[in-house]
């Protein structure tokens, strides 16, 4: 059966964070998510993966900024967000398993800033904001090819952030199964061993996942989409820690 979710309050130079777990039975490994600067962990996204994946054996933990745990409405600049993330990162770490830093929108910016000196297994970046909306001269891509590590990007496409075309080319890119697989399956992955990054793309979506109603998939086969995508590419990276 799956187990309760648990809150747990850290101290940083920021203000009091809040990570709240969702354990897996038996883990190999953790998956830690931050939020971004328009809203907080109740992302449909985050919610869904913080479902999907303990059964699998990835323990969830979403990791609540100083700034909302404050109830302020607007996010500090990226220095302080940094800040409250490496602060937290040792109350994240479990003895013997990997801990892959994540996030969504801003929250994917600070997990690529820190993962290469926070020693994060991978990177998990969910609608990555390449740059702000009608302005690509403002890229952020320095930020998503220096994190260092193995990196998996999901993003909608139609998000106004940056349409996965927009995106640096190197990336391996992500695709369902040809065979009439379910949304869940893709083909290709980036190497787990090394640098790199991955670039699932979510048919149709915005920055926050939402789909035209008229569009071929809906609200839940777009969590199938994220959810079964990082499911597979987690299993491929394995639960040890990087050295």
């Amino acid at each position: 059966m799956p187990r309760e979710p648990t809150a747990e309050t850290v101290e940083t130079p920021a203000g009091d964070a809040r990570i709240t777990w969702h354990p897996a039975p038996d883990p190999h490994l953790v998956l830690a998510l931050g939020h971004g600067a328009g809203g907080g962990i109740e992302a449909r996204d985050l919610r869904a993966l913080a479902v999907a994946l303990p059964p699998l054996g990835v323990t969830v933990a979403l990791v609540e900024q100083p700034w909302r745990v404050a109830g302020k409405k607007v996010a500090p600049a990226p220095a302080t967000l940094d800040t409250g993330w490496r602060a937290v990162w040792p109350a994240l770490e479990r003895p013997g398993l990997g801990l892959v830093a994540g996030g969504r929108s801003a929250g994917a910016r600070v997990a690529c800033r820190t993962a290469r000196e926070l020693g994060a297994r991978a990177v998990l970046a969910l609608s990555f904001p390449l740059h702000p909306p009608g302005r690509p001269e403002k890229s952020r891509a320095a930020e998503l090819l220096g994190s260092g590590v193995p990196t998996l990007v999901v993003q909608g496409g139609n998000d106004p952030f940056g349409k996965p075309a927009e995106f640096p080319e190197g990336a391996v890119e992500w695709a369902p199964g040809e065979t009439g697989e379910t949304p869940e399956g893709v083909t290709r992955s980036p190497e787990p061993s090394g640098g790199g990054y991955g670039l699932l793309e979510v048919p149709y979506g915005d920055h926050s996942f939402a789909v035209p109603k008229k569009a071929p998939l809906g609200p839940d086969g777009t969590l199938e989409v994220i959810t079964g995508g990082v499911a597979r590419w987690l299993a491929a990276l394995g639960g040890s820690r990087r050295e």
